[in-house]
């Protein structure tokens, strides 16, 4: 199984090509373009040294951390309109947007954000599959990269990024387990997950289910495996990005 060869030439347990670049804008506290094969993501971080009303209203001590995801009209083969035209977000940005949210709070100890929040930007220039993964994983990076230059310049006494998180799908296609799915793969699968974990190997969220299908107890275990593998050596690109 694992010797066999999908479309593009890699394996079924075989990652697509991942690269970071750092400092991509110029303007940010930090940004990241996150590259996984065709797909592309600019994830940003910038400061605002306030939070949200609610936190004030309720007396809730430490920061926030916020996050936005748009994919561009052009990302596509097809041209999207852009969100802002309508008036408001779909159901599937607003559900990304709060899925890349609570994975970067997951790894992060608010308490150490005094009065701060952090806006976490993840905008899509080319989308082939697995965008929120991107986004998850760039913005992961990103964020690293502000908190240790909060520190650095004093605004932060510690670094509240107590975990580093990644996130990689899997699926079942034509019968077959796949990491990394590309769109053609993603499109045609019988069963799709994203698999967000930290570098420590726990969980912190998965997205699975059959698309007119339905998947064992194996098949499960097969497809984690699968994730951890390939997010092992997320991890290592991300830890040689900033290195």
């Amino acid at each position: 199984m694992a010797n066999s060869k999908r479309k593009d030439g890699r394996r079924v347990d075989q990652l697509r090509k991942w690269d970071f670049v750092l400092d991509f804008q110029k303007h940010p506290l930090a940004s990241v373009l996150a590259i996984s094969g065709n797909t592309r993501v600019i994830c940003s971080v910038s400061l605002e040294e306030s939070v949200p009303r609610w936190m004030k209203e309720q007396n809730v001590p430490g920061g926030w951390i916020t996050a936005e995801y748009q994919m561009l009209p052009s990302a596509t083969g097809t041209r999207g309109e852009r969100e802002s035209t309508r008036g408001k977000v779909s159901g599937r940005t607003a559900e990304i947007q709060r899925l890349v949210g609570r994975s970067l709070r997951a790894v992060v100890d608010l308490s150490k954000l005094p009065g701060m929040t952090l806006h976490v930007d993840c905008d899509v220039i080319d989308a082939d599959g697995g965008t929120r993964c991107a986004s998850i994983t760039g913005a992961s990076l990103a964020l690293q990269l502000a908190a240790a230059r909060l520190v650095a310049s004093g605004k932060l006494a510690e670094n509240p990024v107590i975990a580093k998180v990644a996130a990689v799908s899997v699926g079942i296609v034509g019968g077959k387990p796949m990491l990394d799915l590309c769109y053609e793969e993603d499109s045609a699968a019988e069963v799709d997950m994203n698999v967000v974990m930290t570098d420590t190997g726990r969980f912190v969220e998965l997205q699975g289910s059959g698309e007119e299908a339905t998947f064992d107890d194996a098949e499960l275990a097969e497809l984690l495996s699968k994730a951890r593998k390939g997010l092992k050596q997320i991890f290592a690109l991300q830890a040689k990005a900033l290195a």
